[in-house]
């Protein structure tokens, strides 16, 4: 994977594929919580406060979102998160460095444009296989379990139903185009960074290949995307939640965003944003180079002398 040294031998594309699945999935029941309080403060603004609900703050969020929906609240669309995660990961992260050495022909030391352009391409890839499960995800996330307010969706498997019957495939790929951006944005720069960084900690040899390096290199990957990609994943998420005929597209939502709430609500968000993608970039990165290097020593325990 990322940073891998010349002389190691690289894992195949089966072991990349699954440990990038199974690290992303316990990356995304860590930090599922943020991933919520994410959704709501971006959406919030293109409608009336229900119940009067204000939400302030990545932890004001949290913590009202507890008290007024119970615990369970912060977890909505986890099912459907860890599906997303499950064919989403082991795409944009596991096929990363087959794209790579395929744009290079196997060169040792791409440039930064190569290593952009295969980020993209897993990202785009990942989001067409995913989206309906993203879809899904957003919108659970986003309505909330109050008394008073009727909820859209009981269950993951109905809410898929539902949306197909109500809104037909487009429903379940609405927002494909914006995601598509929004992913391979992330997608770039999250691993293009980690790469960039990771190696120049271990060409200067301030940090050994090991959970401090890839702590730092995860860290620093996580801020640099969210800078970069809030804005998109911000039109992308209140135009996935948003009913049919609300927006046109979604340039009219940006737009409408734009003219009705200014250009700060691109930034809606921000904290748990970068609070979430952070902390899942540390996890995820971390547990991926563990799962990794555990399957490849059982691989070579397993292999006949």
């Amino acid at each position: 994977m990322v940073g891998l040294k010349p002389s190691d031998v690289p894992p195949p594309l089966g072991v990349k594929m699954a440990s990038a699945g199974a690290a992303a999935c316990i990356a995304d029941v860590v930090t599922f919580p943020l991933d919520t309080a994410k959704v709501r403060l971006q959406i919030q603004g293109e409608k009336q406060a229900v119940g009067g609900i204000r939400y302030r703050g990545v932890f004001g969020t949290i913590s009202t979102m507890v008290r007024t929906e119970g615990p369970k609240s912060l977890y909505n669309g986890l099912v459907a998160g860890l599906q997303r995660q499950l064919c989403f990961a082991s795409i944009r992260i596991g096929l990363y460095d087959n794209v790579k050495n395929f744009y290079t022909g196997g060169k040792e030391n791409p440039g930064v444009l190569m290593r952009i352009l295969a980020g993209c391409t897993t990202g785009a890839m990942a989001v067409s296989f995913a989206q309906p499960t993203d879809v899904v995800k957003v919108r659970f996330q986003a309505q909330m379990n109050l008394n008073s307010v009727a909820r859209r969706y009981n269950g993951t498997m109905q809410a898929y139903r539902q949306i197909f019957l109500n809104e037909g495939l487009r429903g379940l790929w609405k927002g494909t185009l914006p995601n598509i951006t929004r992913n391979a944005l992330v997608n770039c720069t999250e691993l293009v960074t980690y790469d960039l960084i990771k190696e120049a900690i271990l060409r200067h040899k301030l940090l050994s290949d090991n959970l401090p390096c890839h702590f730092v290199s995860a860290f620093g990957a996580g801020f640099v995307t969210t800078v970069i990609a809030s804005p998109v994943d911000v039109v992308k998420t209140r135009y996935m939640n948003s009913p049919p005929g609300q927006y046109r597209s979604a340039i009219n939502c940006a737009w409408t965003m734009m003219t009705k709430e200014g250009p700060t609500a691109f930034y809606k968000g921000f904290m748990p944003s970068f609070l979430r993608l952070g902390s899942w970039n540390v996890v995820m990165f971390v547990s991926f180079e563990q799962i990794k290097r555990a399957m490849m020593m059982s691989r070579r325990i397993e292999a006949p002398n």
